[in-house]
């Protein structure tokens, strides 16, 4: 090679566990973009509904929680409408499950890509959050269409200020999902059998979220247990911008933001160390 002759781009190996270099990230948003695609056409392709299956699946769970907890065990839900108490909690846990569940097979399910070519690893559970972004708002829209329905037939419904945060809890759940994502997708390169828990897990997780009950119902000695549910905040809060109804104490905010800081920044951290040898393992 003569000495005129200049690299463009240098790769390097990490040299420490925080080294994250977001520019460089950032020079790979096409590849979040097609990765985005890719999760879109292969998640429906080949099925009768496509997409619609973003509304039907939560609305089939709201139509069963109603029935279930509502009719048959006669839940209260703050005197707000069944359906628009459960559809509500269903849809901002449902975008967190699946940011979670999603990311918690990068390693093991990118392998072969990653063996392959080079670029940011943090990319591919990136784009996974921003997609599963795509069906939240699809569902949050459908919510948005009951939320106007039991308007008109004269629900306590009105709208505040508060709906202006929002767009926060929805960021505090992807933030988490994608913490906790990293952290499964890091232990399960050597512990496979997290991946056979993580269903179960997450059924266990929902009900001890409020979702199918509010968290005003919860019986003194074990409403402790459910405020440090990490989720418990962000439905309570998300519940409370939308529908005016909710148990959402000072503490519980500052305790969710400062909670998400820490598992994002230990998911980071696991996910870079395990990224530097995990194909030895996988």
């Amino acid at each position: 090679m003569s000495s005129t002759e200049q690299w463009t781009t240098i790769i390097r190996p990490r040299r420490h566990l925080l080294d994250i270099d977001i520019r460089e990230i950032l020079r790979y948003k096409d590849l979040i973009y097609l990765l985005i695609r890719r999760d879109f056409v292969a998640r429906y392709k080949q099925t009768i509904l496509g997409p619609l299956w973003y509304i039907v699946q939560p609305l089939l769970t709201t139509i069963m929680f109603t029935i279930v907890f509502g009719r048959i065990a006669r839940i209260p839900t703050d005197g707000m409408p069944h359906m628009l108490f459960y559809l509500s909690g269903t849809v901002i846990w449902n975008y967190f499950s699946k940011c979670l569940t999603s990311t918690s097979n990068t390693f093991t399910g990118n392998a072969g890509l990653f063996g392959k070519v080079y670029f940011p690893r943090l990319v591919i559970p990136i784009s996974v959050v921003i997609s599963n972004l795509f069906q939240f708002l699809v569902q949050f829209i459908l919510l948005l269409g009951f939320w106007v329905y039991f308007w008109f037939r004269g629900a306590a419904l009105s709208l505040s200020w508060a709906m202006l945060l929002l767009p926060a809890y929805v960021f505090l759940a992807g933030l988490m999902g994608l913490g906790f994502g990293l952290l499964v997708s890091s232990m399960t390169t050597k512990y496979r059998d997290l991946a056979f828990l993580l269903n179960f897990g997450m059924q266990l997780w929902m009900y001890g979220t409020p979702i199918v009950y509010p968290l005003s119902q919860v019986p003194d000695r074990w409403r402790l247990w459910i405020e440090l549910n990490p989720m418990t905040p962000i439905v309570e809060g998300f519940r409370k911008a939308l529908l005016g109804v909710g148990t959402l104490q000072d503490w519980q905010l500052l305790y969710i933001v400062v909670f998400v800081i820490v598992i994002l920044f230990a998911g980071v951290i696991i996910f870079n160390k395990v990224e530097q040898s995990f194909m030895d393992t996988v």
